[in-house]
């Protein structure tokens, strides 16, 4: 039964976001640049976009497993990983240490006061979509072991 009902959750979500693109939502990167998030939609190759928090275990267990496989995303589909950190004001200075730590060499955006975690309407993390030609095409939601065997699968059913 809790089968069922997360399947009818994701799909349903997957439903939703099929057609939604990024909001018009400034972000900070780690060095305190401006990032606007609608500049993502003009983007030809997928963007994978990853909501973390560094109190969130799952979420931590997802970057590290997708840093393994960035490099093969961006050599053969041009992925690219944006990991949007939800931490608020009493955790966000964690952030930096916790990126520099495990090494993620790719963007990290900082979404402190919940802008567009709201804006997307995204309940839990980690939270990860996939944004092709300006279009939401895939939402995951939780950790699960195997995720970037799904991300894969989905990156070259876009490539076609």
């Amino acid at each position: 039964m809790k089968f069922l009902t997360t399947l009818t959750v994701v799909l349903f979500s997957t439903f939703c976001f099929a057609q939604a693109s990024l909001p018009n939502v400034q972000l900070k990167d780690l060095q305190g640049k401006a990032v606007n998030l609608s500049d993502y939609n003009s983007k030809e190759n997928p963007v994978i976009v990853s909501f973390w928090a560094t109190w969130c275990a799952p979420c931590i267990k997802e970057l590290k497993t997708f840093s393994k496989h960035y490099k093969q995303w961006q050599d053969e589909f041009g992925t690219e990983l944006i990991a949007v950190s939800t931490d608020d004001a009493k955790t966000k200075n964690r952030v930096k240490s916790q990126v520099k730590g495990a090494g993620w060499q790719y963007t990290v955006l900082m979404d402190d006061n919940h802008e567009l975690k709201r804006a997307l309407n995204v309940a839990n993390i980690p939270y990860t979509l996939i944004l092709h030609k300006g279009k939401v095409v895939y939402v995951h939601s939780g950790y699960t072991p195997g995720i970037e065997t799904e991300i894969y699968k989905k990156l070259q059913s876009l490539s076609k």
